[in-house]
């Protein structure tokens, strides 16, 4: 952050970066990237049920107001005019879905998140319906059919809530993911908001023809989705209305990008097979594959990569998505209380230099690419009386390094062409150790920006390219270029394959841990779905009960 008060030179372009754990707005010069204000707020998450994960919509348009006041308010305390912030870009937790009354602006339930597993029931009984030589859904989305994405969630609540369905009925109720949300709300809501969500963020609600870049009427029937409550997609960087409160009303929002999309484009990945891997809740590696759709025969998901004004190309990525990294972390802190703030994990992991033959798969929520397996569960294994806590938090970190390493895999079989290096970002790159150990179990150097904020610089250059705005130039020559931290590998090949053959051996031994019965049907399955936390503790138990028994102090 600049602590300089000298006037700031060329226009500024403000962020609004809402992810599944905090929300932040950040404002950068347009001429030479330099972030120059932030602010942060976390967000909470609800758990009503095991394997439901849900947010409250109204804290997280509350959290953005605050951001973007209080960033407005440490700009002014370093003598930076605000009216110099010409455009806002949005960028967003992708999949997570929210339904609300365009008459009174109110939600009509909580925000179903991403990680969400209660539609597991409703995937298996449209997966029957699915011809087995004509995946319509996949050919035409990109996606497997799985609880991750949208469409199934907003099935789930027409099935479910009573609110949606009658506001549906009486054609009150609007669809949306965050963005939508967002900017329905930001733009004046009731009085005129504009409803609305880009190209990328619409290709990963399962309602998307990625091949036409519109709604799909067959999609929509298949998932029994009124088309009328769906938001317009338009390009993601271009105005789609004023911001109409708080301190920058009147300012256009003219950017807009699903998160892992915005860190490409933060990342400046616009070659074919450029890539880049964020490391957030989840950690997502997308490669840039130019106009054309490349489907993955290794599990990875065609996607929308960005689409950058209403006449350009619009661009592809595959993507590996991994649901748990950042998660883990704060899991360890506040599930088990092994750490009270997410910084002292590097610490931890520093203390002991290796995981002393412990391993953690944290399939809290199924395991994602390149497996698609929603009955695995998290498990640590490989425990002996010497492990401690340390032992565990280093295998956290090391976990989130062989889920990459598992997704690269897919992506080089896939593109033919193995990647050289790594490009990385997300708050978890802080960490050194995990960086360290990036490089170590892929066997490339792990490239590092100085400023990691790609995912809200990746909106602001969205925003800012925008026609009808026009401060951020986007031509290659333009570009400023960015310094970098590089970790190269210090473990010999073998011993990284070795460890990575004995994470693979531990991924199998998570699966099938959870019956396809929903849990809250009753069945004695619900044992299978229980936290991995009761598990460490119940074999604590036993292992301090044996102990007892045999006379051991």
């Amino acid at each position: 952050m600049a602590a300089s008060k000298k006037a700031v030179l060329g226009p500024l372009v403000g962020a609004v970066d809402q992810g599944t754990s905090s929300t932040r707005f950040l404002v950068f010069n347009s001429k030479t990237a330099e972030l120059l204000s932030h602010h942060q707020v976390e967000i909470k998450q609800e758990f009503p049920r095991e394997g439901w994960v849900e947010q409250d919509p109204k804290e997280i348009l509350h959290s953005v107001y605050e951001c973007i006041e209080k960033t407005c308010e440490k700009l002014g305390q370093l003598n930076i005019d605000i009216s110099n912030i010409k455009a806002i870009g949005v960028s967003n937790q992708r999949e997570t879905t929210v339904v609300w009354d365009k008459i009174t602006g109110e939600p009509l339930y909580n925000a179903v998140v991403w990680l969400d597993l209660r539609t597991q029931s409703t995937v298996e009984s449209l997966s029957k319906r699915i011809p087995g030589n004509n995946n319509f859904v996949k050919s035409k989305t990109g996606l497997p059919l799985s609880t991750y994405f949208s469409a199934v969630k907003l099935r789930w609540l027409l099935d479910n809530v009573r609110k949606v369905q009658k506001a549906v009925e009486e054609k009150r109720a609007l669809f949306g993911t965050i963005d939508s949300w967002l900017i329905w709300s930001l733009t004046g809501g009731v009085n005129g908001g504009v409803h609305c969500t880009d190209v990328t963020n619409a290709s990963r609600t399962m309602l998307f023809n990625i091949h036409s870049l519109e709604w799909d009427k067959q999609l929509c029937e298949f998932f029994g989705i009124p088309m009328e409550i769906l938001p317009n997609v338009r390009s993601s960087s271009e105005i789609y209305g004023l911001m109409k409160a708080g301190a920058l009303e009147g300012v256009p929002i003219s950017g807009c990008l699903g998160d892992q999309s915005a860190a490409l484009v933060g990342q400046m990945c616009f070659q074919i097979g450029q890539a880049k891997n964020t490391y957030g809740t989840g950690c997502f590696l997308l490669c840039n594959t130019g106009h054309k759709c490349v489907f993955s025969d290794h599990g990875l998901l065609t996607t929308v990569a960005y689409k950058l004004g209403r006449d350009k190309p619009v661009y592809y990525a595959l993507e590996g998505s991994v649901a748990i990294a950042g998660a883990v972390i704060r899991w360890l802190r506040d599930n088990l209380g092994i750490i009270k703030t997410s910084e002292e994990i590097e610490k931890l992991a520093k203390e002991v230099g290796t995981s002393y033959g412990c391993y953690f798969v944290p399939a809290f929520s199924g395991l994602y690419a390149p497996y698609w397996e929603p009955s695995a569960r998290g498990i640590i294994c490989g425990l002996t009386q010497f492990t401690n806590k340390c032992h565990i938090a280093f295998a956290a970190l090391e976990a989130v390094c062989f889920q990459t390493r598992e997704i690269l895999d897919a992506m080089n079989r896939d593109c033919g062409i193995p990647l050289s290096h790594l490009q990385v970002d997300g708050g978890m790159t802080s960490n050194k150790i995990l960086m360290q150990l990036q490089a170590d179990i892929l066997y490339i150097p792990v490239v590092k920006p100085s400023m990691p904020e790609t995912t809200a610089l990746g909106a602001a250059m969205a925003a800012g390219a925008a026609e009808g705005v026009g401060v951020w130039s986007l031509e290659p020559e333009d570009l400023s270029a960015v310094t970098m931290e590089r970790f190269e590998p210090q473990i010999n090949a073998e011993e990284s394959e070795i460890r990575y053959s004995t994470w693979k051996k531990a991924v199998m031994k998570s699966m099938g841990w959870v019956t396809t019965q929903s849990p809250e049907s009753g069945d004695p399955s619900i044992f299978c779905s229980l936290p991995l936390g009761f598990f460490i503790v119940s074999s604590m138990v036993m292992l301090i009960g044996a102990r007892y028994i045999s006379g051991i102090p």
